[in-house]
């Protein structure tokens, strides 16, 4: 036996080096096994034969290819040939139940035989009409009396107590909606602009109206709890001090999770520090803790105070209520100041006579800012008023916003240290 050439040393090599497949492959299928199957049966005949359509009544003839065994039967794609059935009327019919003024028999007749000839094609049997012959008629007016005739010649020929099927055909709509449509393809461009401009104030209004419903939502829950916060303090000092049962203490009212600071509750076992329950939660931000600790200062409270007992409850009383009164008074500034914008707006758009009043000349001196109105008890907002703040009512920007948000927390801090 002779050794192995170079060649076959160097496959040998190359098979041996290479890793074993982390996967299964199945390399079996591929283009070597599809195959022609042919069997031994003989080819079927194909013959060249002449054919006649149903559907043409010329009687023309036509050939094509065919299989030898289906030589003749009827064309295959004849049962697609599907025409309308139009009613046919009699000439007593005609007299007894159709007859219009407006229309003649002649031109009744036309109108049918057109529409036997196009399948209802209306479009086409206007296009062929006779309107030399005959008055000139729209694509509506055929419709109208085409399914008119049909809607007499079912009830006249139903069987009574059947339920019918009759079509209806409304021809005054359907010119309205024509003229619609063209009135919609014939605007100018500045007609388009002005729809596309009025189109996105309306969705401007739409979010300034869910942006103030939203405020005033924000609103009446800080109020409610302070209102909460109130009646749970009163009922405190009220009550004695005694364990109360479990079920009043479920029937407490619960205090919304935006009123002041929710502390977390410490029961899991082990050993806790004092000072762990007056760490300020991390729901609170960055600006309500420098703003309640220079409250706090203000009112010469200590920022860590010794963590006794009753210290750490007080203390965080305290700082829940100062939290409340800050979110209270910036709220309140908000309100101010999108009234008097609102005011100035409104005193505006009155001097220039947009809101139906005689306009008012500009060279006048301007009215000067009026200090915000109390609403009298008993009486609510001007409904005028509120569909014109609809209206002209402008969003505030990012950072007016935020300029307002720090005037309104230092007017908070300036406030809190008057008695």
């Amino acid at each position: 036996m002779q050794p192995p050439g170079p060649s076959a040393r160097r496959t040998l090599s190359i098979r041996t080096r290479d890793a074993p497949p982390l996967l299964p492959s199945d390399t079996g299928q591929g283009y070597r096994t599809v195959k022609a199957k042919l069997g031994s049966k003989k080819v079927r005949p194909w013959k060249w034969m002449p054919f006649t359509n149903p559907a043409r009544k010329d009687g023309a003839m036509f050939f094509h290819w065919r299989r030898a065994a289906e030589e003749g039967k009827d064309y295959p794609f004849a049962r697609f040939n599907k025409t309308v059935q139009v009613p046919v009327y009699s000439e007593q019919e005609y007299q007894l139940y159709l007859h219009d003024d407006a229309w003649t028999k002649a031109e009744t007749d036309h109108l049918f035989d057109l529409s036997r000839r196009f399948d209802l094609r209306f479009v086409v049997i206007h296009d062929r009409y006779d309107h030399q012959q005959f008055k000139k008629r729209s694509v509506e007016d055929l419709k109208e009396r085409y399914y008119h005739i049909c809607a007499k010649l079912a009830n006249v020929r139903a069987v009574p107590g059947t339920d019918l099927k009759i079509p209806v055909f409304d021809a005054g709509h359907e010119r309205r909606r024509k003229e619609q449509l063209e009135r919609l393809y014939n605007r100018t461009p500045e007609q388009v602009a002005e729809e596309e401009y009025l189109l996105q104030e309306l969705r401007k209004i739409e979010a300034r109206k869910k942006e103030r419903e939203k405020r005033s939502q924000d609103l009446q829950k800080l109020i409610t709890a302070a209102d909460t916060t109130a009646e749970q303090r009163r009922t405190e000092r009220k009550a004695p001090k005694k364990k109360l049962p479990q079920k009043k203490e479920a029937e407490k009212p619960a205090v919304p999770e935006t009123a002041g600071i929710k502390f977390p509750d410490f029961k899991s076992a082990g050993v806790t520090l004092r000072s762990q329950r007056m760490k300020l939660p991390s729901s609170v931000g960055q600006k309500k803790i420098k703003a309640l600790e220079q409250m706090l200062l203000e009112l010469g409270v200590e920022l860590s105070p010794t963590p006794t007992e009753e210290l750490v409850h007080m203390f965080n009383e305290l700082r829940s209520d100062l939290v409340l009164l800050y979110e209270l008074k910036q709220a309140c500034a908000n309100c101010e100041y999108e009234l008097q914008m609102l005011r100035h707006r409104h005193e505006a758009l009155a001097r220039a006579g947009v809101l139906g009043g005689p306009a008012t000349p500009a060279s006048g001196p301007a009215p000067a800012p009026a200090e915000p109105a109390v609403p009298e008890p008993g009486l609510g907002p001007d409904p005028s008023k509120d569909a014109i703040i609809d209206v002209v009512g402008a969003p505030l920007t990012p950072n007016s916003r935020k300029r307002r948000e720090s005037a309104s927390s230092s007017s908070s801090v300036k406030k809190a240290k008057k008695p």
